[in-house]
């Protein structure tokens, strides 16, 4: 799992995530205090490190003023008699997520839109983020110029949350995707390939670590889709300044020509039909990477479906009360759920996007992890990102 925004591995190995042990999460409702000089034994854990080799199973880490000093076996593992020792048996520690599609500023409680754009609550969602193991996210568009001001605090570590990278406005079409009104500070709406070209070199100006095409109708519900001519020419510009693009599609045709394009990252999975041949071979020729997003689809029904789950701490701490508040409404779980064309969509998209998904990876495509977490209210960021998809749910 890498950092596609700019191609940099974990940023701290080991940033520490519990996966079983949610109750925890209590402790991450509000920023922390300063780390002090303790130093932290977790014992008889399980370690993951990212490298690709097998468990660590029984091992010992040890933290000093905050920071992992050393990792290994138990038995081979010394600390100081002072040291304060968790037993950490069953539970299993892996490094911090990167999540290469994610959003900030978009939502707050049930509420979706530019007015949530706001250096306090992008600062709130960096927080969970990080509360949830997710130490570094790429916001994949839609970001205004608050995104600079922060963005070289985040780098730094002067400001508390996951490091952020993104993609400054990105680019659409009138009367196309992303399908609702957004200030000109935050979507550029290109009508000519000029436009776009016009687009992509006045985001350049700002050094974003990428650039963000939203090209396909939302699964029929939008009036135009972005055209070829005006993509072609905002990939060629995008990479004429040395910028990768990334892409927001939904049909196999798309991105096939997409990928001949030349561009660099297929932002959501393929969910019309199954991924061919074709595809995989243009993938691999041009090095483009994918993010499949497949708690996209799953977030409209997933936790309408599943209300005795509301009240398990992982979820319940990632919730504003105005949205623990729809959850526990029977009308809405009802009425999000009363569709049952959609519903089926939905699902069916779903399992298409996983079998898709193992068919790239099988095949060598490159494949990034992203949830589109904060883009919608029911895209939770943090919880979206660490329990996507039916693992959580089905959990014992």
């Amino acid at each position: 799992m890498w950092d596609l925004a700019n191609n940099k591995g974990y940023r701290n190995l080991l940033a520490i995530l519990i996966l079983i042990a949610a109750p925890l999460l209590a402790s991450f409702a509000a920023p922390q205090s300063a780390p002090t000089n303790e130093t932290i034994v977790l014992k008889d854990v399980r370690v993951i490190d990212g490298s690709g080799a097998p468990p660590m199973e029984h091992a010992a880490i040890v933290i000093e003023g905050g920071r992992i000093v050393s990792v290994g076996p138990v038995g081979k593992m010394k600390w100081p008699k002072s040291a304060r020792v968790i037993d950490y048996a069953a539970k299993t520690v892996l490094p911090g997520l990167i999540s290469d599609h994610s959003h900030v500023g978009q939502i707050d409680g049930t509420t979706a839109g530019s007015q949530n754009y706001n250096r306090a609550n992008i600062l709130r969602q960096l927080h969970q983020y990080e509360a949830y193991g997710v130490t570094t996210i790429t916001a994949l568009g839609l970001n205004a110029d608050l995104f600079y001001e922060l963005r070289p605090e985040l780098h730094s570590g002067t400001l508390p949350g996951a490091d952020l990278f993104g993609a400054d406005h990105g680019i659409g079409v009138p009367d196309g995707a992303p399908p609702f009104a957004l200030p000109q500070n935050q979507i550029y709406r290109a009508a000519t390939p000029e436009d776009g070209i016009r687009a992509v070199d006045d985001m350049a100006t700002r050094k974003p670590d990428l650039i963000k095409l939203w090209v396909d109708d939302f699964h029929g519900t939008l009036r135009v889709k972005m055209s070829p001519e005006i993509y072609g020419a905002a990939i060629k510009e995008a990479h004429k300044l040395g910028l990768r693009i990334a892409a927001h599609v939904y049909y196999l045709a798309d991105a096939k020509l997409l990928v001949n394009d030349g561009v660099d990252i297929l932002a959501h999975g393929v969910r019309d039909l199954p991924v061919d041949d074709e595809l995989i071979r243009a993938m691999k020729a041009h090095s483009t990477w994918y993010i499949p997003t497949i708690g996209l689809d799953e977030s409209f029904y997933i936790f309408a479906a599943q209300p005795e789950r509301m009240n398990d701490p992982f979820l319940a701490h990632a919730l504003q009360p105005a949205l623990a508040t729809q959850f526990n409404d029977p009308a809405w779980r009802a009425k999000a759920l009363s569709n049952q064309a959609q519903l089926e969509a939905n699902k069916a998209s779903v399992a298409l996007n996983k079998r898709s998904v193992k068919a790239l990876y099988d095949a060598g495509v490159n494949i990034g992890f992203g949830t589109d977490s904060g883009a919608t209210p029911l895209r939770i960021p943090g919880f979206a990102d660490t329990m996507n998809s039916s693992c959580w749910w089905t959990r014992v």
